[in-house]
């Protein structure tokens, strides 16, 4: 499943000021970038004045400041009201923010040695800072007291809705705890904020150490000689004149597995990919993934939930362990059983080629394009031609974003970046008036994290009266100066899904910074993303955008009818590895402190068996060492979210189609009723109020060919 994760680079607390209380005067020196609003349009960051040196000092100053205005507040001997608490909170730590999203925003897409230490550094501090914040025991009962007589305060709803996340927010951090427990949930958290942030250091570390290197240019024979030429550079890059050097991705599967006509350098690349992470080297991670888990399952229990899972999903929209192994376990057994006919018809071709042996796992990605070619006469090659980034970005996504919502997008050179690639755009709505600022940064860097996401870093709240600028970031490979960028199938979906999250973040219309955009749960956050997916082979649009990068000519008919015949193609790989993935992270994650294991890879093996997904020629998307979404990102416990909102995504693709597709009155609709909803309101009852009914599963097993035949 190619579905990449959204991020949303965050400090502790978002957004600033001296709504009450006066903000304590700054010990930042003025020199420092970050000790005022950026001077930018939007207070878009100011990328060209930023040095490493002034991220820790502007931290310092940050947490500093925060937690003296969180002392105000706690401390004040005023009544407690809702705009001199609640109110008050969500006006802090603007300078936290700041620094926040521009360190986050380069650790994760241009980090650099200095950057990655500081991290390391910061992340328990971080995490200390978010403790005295929500374990203070005079602030929660400032937020308890208001709790208590919500019904007689009169807010407005979304100002009552912020009143119950914060009290909510409160206790699942364990502001009811003993001080004593206070004190080791502190270490827990502390120690986590280390570790993880190590675990995610080890992935990168791991991904540029496990490239794959071979001597000889006929090694990679099916790679286009610019690739090999690609690889040959990146060796001599490394002191490895002669030989070659294929970078790994973050995912299980690579991009050479599909064209590699050497099958023993197809077992090379796999092995490489399969074990990253758990290979004795410096970057291991298995006994960091262990540390993890016992803390979090300890963590758990000391705030009362049997296990990490359960403490997770209780705030998601899916509430219950028991409600995520039923989706899975509903779904792992037709996977596997679709996948494995997939993998006969891939034996098929390897004997009618007299190929003399059985498929295995690095053997799918290369027989199942011929399996491809064979019943629908195109390989996924014949696209990419016709997929070029500009077109795809300009005239496929900005389109399907005019025809929709009447957006416009205007380029613009004058404002700076933090790498050369990254580009600038100015978002207008219908009305001509600006709506956001959006930045594009399609390229993969050794010093960039693996896979897509999105990132807010101005989000939209009238508290503050800030107007959002979203980031969206993939990995495409970089082609040779001159050389047009040309996509895949999947790259193409995935830049259609990243610039949903980038409307989410866009259209967002909320009063609070709480509930900003994409500050909504982790299984529904998914679902306005998935459904922009929608739009990459809608007819009007394919047709926009689907041309041949040298002559200009559209996509031919038969190749796009091809393409659409061919949609539920290898989806049982693609539900399996993906199954298995989700699979995994609930078994890490429903285990109690007694039942953390000792050897990772035994339990990985046996986790997979007991769920059914133990099936040799379809790998995990992610196993357990480079995990990064559940080990060191935000979806511990929820990365079967993706599955979650494809539910919901699906259900809504079939009321698009109902109601005449894409058209302005459906997207005027889908924007007011939920897009510019942000978090302001139950996920599910915001679902309710858009489709009229809740989400059926019919569509979505439809859509992934689990239906019966």
């Amino acid at each position: 499943m190619n579905r990449p994760h959204i991020m949303l680079v965050a400090a502790a607390s978002v957004a600033v000021a001296n709504f009450a209380y006066a903000a304590p005067a700054s010990q930042l020196e003025a020199s420092n970038p970050f000790a005022q609003k950026s001077s930018l349009p939007l207070n878009y960051p100011a990328w060209d004045k930023v040095r490493n040196e002034h991220f820790a000092p502007a931290y310092a100053e940050g947490m500093r400041q925060q937690a003296a205005e969180m002392e105000a507040i706690a401390n004040s001997k005023a009544a407690p009201t809702f705009e001199n608490t609640i109110v008050a909170m969500e006006r802090s730590g603007q300078l936290l923010s700041r620094v926040g999203t521009v360190f986050g925003t380069l650790s994760s897409s241009y980090t650099n040695d200095t950057i990655i230490a500081l991290d390391k550094d910061l992340a328990p501090k971080l995490s200390a800072h978010g403790d005295a914040i929500r374990l203070n025991a005079r602030l929660y009962q400032r937020i308890k007291t208001l709790y208590d007589k919500r019904g007689k305060l009169k807010l407005d709803p979304e100002s009552a809705y912020l009143l119950e996340r914060y009290h909510t927010d409160f206790v699942r951090a364990g502001a009811r705890l003993s001080d004593a427990d206070k004190q080791k949930l502190k270490e827990y958290n502390g120690q986590l904020a280390a570790l993880q942030t190590q675990f995610s250091q080890n992935v990168l570390k791991e991904a540029n150490a496990s490239a794959l290197v071979v001597d000889t240019r006929a090694e990679l024979a099916g790679m286009s000689d610019k690739a090999i030429d690609a690889a040959a550079a990146e060796a001599k890059k490394r002191g490895l004149e002669g030989k070659f050097v294929v970078p790994v991705v973050n995912t299980t599967g690579q991009a050479g597995l599909s064209v590699l006509t050497n099958r023993a350098t197809r077992e090379k690349l796999l092995a490489a990919s399969l074990v990253r992470g758990s290979r004795g080297s410096e970057f291991d991670n298995r006994e960091v993934v262990l540390k993890i888990a016992r803390l979090r399952a300890e963590r758990a229990a000391l705030l009362g939930y049997p296990n990490h899972a359960a403490y997770m999903l209780e705030d998601q929209t899916a509430k219950t362990t028991q409600a995520v192994n039923s989706l899975l376990a509903e779904l792992a057994t037709p996977a596997v059983n679709n996948a494995k006919k997939e993998a006969a018809e891939i034996q098929n071709v390897i004997d009618a080629e007299k190929g003399g042996f059985q498929a295995a796992a690095q053997d799918w990605a290369f027989y199942s394009d011929k399996v491809r070619s064979q019943r629908y006469a195109f390989d996924a090659g014949q696209l990419r031609p016709y997929f070029e980034l500009n077109r795809v970005l300009v005239d496929g996504v900005f389109f399907a974003a005019n025809k929709e919502f009447g957006l416009s997008f205007k380029e613009r050179k004058d404002l700076p970046a933090y790498n050369e690639d990254v580009r600038v755009f100015d978002v207008f709505d219908a009305d001509g008036k600006q709506l956001a600022i959006f930045t594009f940064d399609p390229y993969a860097r050794a010093n960039k994290r693996g896979g897509a996401w999105a990132n807010a870093w101005v989000g939209q709240n009238k508290l503050l009266n800030q107007k959002p600028v979203i980031a969206n970031n993939l990995n495409i490979a970089k082609p040779a100066a001159g050389e047009p960028t040309l996509l895949t199938y999947d790259e193409v979906r995935t830049t259609f899904h990243e610039f949903g999250h980038a409307l989410h973040g866009m259209f967002s219309n909320v009063k609070y910074p709480r509930f900003s955009g994409s500050r909504v749960p982790r299984d529904y956050v998914e679902f306005p993303s998935q459904v922009n997916e929608m739009w990459m082979a809608w007819p009007e649009v394919l047709a926009n955008y689907a041309k041949h990068y040298q002559t200009g000519e559209p996509m031919p008919k038969e190749l796009l009818d091809k393409v659409q015949a061919s949609q539920q193609f290898n989806e049982g790989f693609r539900t399996t590895e993906y199954l298995a993935a989700s699979l995994l992270d609930q078994a890490w994650h429903q285990l109690s402190p007694s039942q953390i294991p000792t050897d990772v890879l035994a339990f990985e093996a046996e986790a997979l068996k007991k769920a059914g997904v133990d099936f040799a020629l379809v790998p995990p998307r992610y196993r357990t060492t480079y995990f990064s979404h559940v080990f060191s990102g935000g979806y511990s416990a929820g990365y079967y979210g993706y599955l979650w909102a494809e539910k919901l995504d699906a259900d809504t693709v079939e009321w698009f189609k109902a109601n005449g597709g894409l058209t302005r009155k459906n997207g005027d609709h889908f924007r007011k009723m939920l897009l510019s909803r942000g978090g302001t309101l139950d996920a599910m009852q915001m679902y309710r109020n858009f489709r009229g009914k809740d989400a059926v599963i019919e569509p979505l097993l439809e859509r992934r060919g689990l239906t019966a035949k």
